[in-house]
């Protein structure tokens, strides 16, 4: 493939890696399990009856297993670091500010792979996960499954009573993440994002006008 100068051509739609295949498939699957678990749980509040209580269990299941194969890859095979909120990212965030109050007359310094409103929203969102994987293990106790029988003595009434409204509050977190989620994937100026969770590439010219090469250099 061509490399562009910089100054716009052919160079500028080589297509640039964003997200791996695998990544790909963890998202959607994680998407697709969280949502079939908050339909489940809503949707028999909402008034809708239908047999949810295996579905949601077993979605769930998927849930904690593939979150698992995420951290262990994240941490051996990616850059965790990656992730990590530093300096860099406060002062960026400090400038975008002074730019958009017209304080700042050069636009704020370009990101690596992920800018800070993406790492806020993958922490936030991993703390609400893992607060639903937790509480959801503990809780499944209380019914049966083909690997055990249920329990519902295991913990005392009051204990129960937290983990519901632990794991109802993560719940309602997580539909209030992903209703953000959605309405900026489909804002037009971010569309080139979401297409890059679907297709896994970006185009040169989306890589050099959104991210600094100095802090991320994708694979052609």
């Amino acid at each position: 493939m061509s490399e562009s100068d910089g100054s716009g051509g052919a160079g500028d739609l080589d297509r640039l890696v964003r997200h791996q295949l695998a990544d790909r498939l963890y998202h959607w699957t994680l998407a697709t399990s969280v949502i079939v678990l908050l339909g489940t749980a809503f949707l028999p509040i909402a008034g809708f009856k239908f047999p949810w209580l295996e579905a949601h269990w077993i979605a769930g299941i998927v849930l904690t297993v593939i979150v698992l194969i995420h951290i262990v890859r994240a941490l051996v095979w990616q850059d965790h670091m990656a992730m990590w909120v530093g300096m860099a990212d406060l002062k960026r965030s400090v400038q975008s500010v002074n730019w958009i109050l017209r304080r700042r007359s050069n636009a704020p310094d370009l990101p690596g792979k992920y800018p800070l409103l993406q790492k806020l929203y993958h922490h936030g969102i991993a703390s609400v996960v893992l607060t639903l994987i937790g509480t959801g293990l503990v809780m499944m106790v209380k019914i049966d499954t083909p690997f055990w029988q249920r329990n519902p003595y295991l913990l005392s009434a009051d204990t129960w009573g937290w983990i519901y409204v632990v794991h109802d509050l993560a719940a309602m977190a997580a539909l209030a993440l992903i209703i953000i989620h959605i309405y900026f994937a489909i804002r037009p100026e971010k569309l080139w994002i979401t297409r890059s969770m679907i297709l896994g590439w970006i185009t040169r010219r989306e890589f050099r006008e959104h991210h600094d090469p100095d802090q991320w250099q994708p694979e052609p």
